[in-house]
């Protein structure tokens, strides 16, 4: 039996959105981790960090959600939100046949 290697080159166009939507995806979930162990107001330089790099999702979903909402449950929805683009992105560029491979034929 032969292993064959996929390489992740000729599906860069599906690999580079779906790495940079998982990156994003989990670094919301960190940051609402940290904001549940984190003293409020808590100015540490991971935390900025977190939030430098979530805030433009943050904004997106703040502007689609009521303000009524509060911070961490918007994180969760924009993880959550994320985490349905990338099965979108997989379910898209599998119909029209530019995908990874599903499964292997018998």
């Amino acid at each position: 039996m032969s292993e064959q290697t996929i390489p992740l080159l000729p599906l860069w166009y599906f690999h580079v959105p779906n790495y940079v939507l998982a990156a994003l995806m989990y670094t919301l979930i960190g940051r609402f981790i940290l904001g549940m162990i984190a003293p409020a107001g808590w100015n540490n330089y991971i935390m900025r960090a977190f939030v430098t790099v979530t805030e433009p999702v943050v904004r997106v979903v703040r502007f689609v959600t009521p303000h009524a909402i509060a911070l961490p449950l918007v994180l969760v929805f924009g993880a959550l939100w994320l985490m349905l683009a990338r099965v979108g992105l997989f379910l898209t560029m599998v119909s029209y046949g530019l995908g990874p491979a599903t499964g292997q034929g018998g």
